[in-house]
């Protein structure tokens, strides 16, 4: 099935006004430096939220009920449009569900740009659920038969990383 054409496009259109965003340069002679990138909300920067929020919704109901080719078409979809995915994120939530929509979404990123970002990532997700209380083992597992095989960057697959953060 691959994503609707709709959906990419609209992805593809949200992508092109947060690169600016993602892409502006930061002082970082500035002391003030890191606590201006915190404060920064750059879906509501480029008036954008409710769709981009609503497009990654969509983007983790197809990844979550379709077959590989289409979580494949996912996951090369986040990689290319890598503002729409630096900028969006999932309601903070701490409960099964949420959970397992931020480890959806952690899955369908494919290791990002960089596999140790999401290794932090899973590792605070990890901690977030110890503290709340849900087993996120039987998720975890769950989630890594959704999850990509490709060891992109020689520290193993996200399917991988998933199955070992389940022990």
């Amino acid at each position: 099935m691959g994503v609707p054409a709709e959906l990419e496009d609209e992805v593809a259109r949200i992508n092109a006004l947060l690169r600016p965003l993602a892409k502006r340069r930061v002082d970082l002679t500035d002391p003030d430096w890191q606590a201006r990138m915190r404060q920064r909300r750059p879906l509501d920067e480029a008036n954008v939220r409710e769709e981009a929020e609503t497009a990654l919704g969509d983007l983790l109901d197809l990844y979550e009920r379709e077959e590989e080719p289409t979580r494949a078409a996912i996951r090369t979809l986040l990689n290319h449009y890598d503002s729409f995915t630096w900028a969006t994120g999932l309601p903070t939530g701490r409960t099964p569900e949420a959970f397992r929509r931020e480890l959806l979404y952690l899955s369908a990123r494919d290791q990002g740009h960089d596999t140790r970002d999401e290794l932090v990532t899973l590792h605070h997700l990890r901690e977030e659920a110890h503290e709340a209380g849900v087993d996120l083992r039987p998720i975890l597992l769950e989630v890594a038969e959704l999850s990509s095989t490709k060891d992109k960057y020689g520290m193993g697959s996200i399917r991988d990383i998933l199955r070992a953060a389940a022990g």
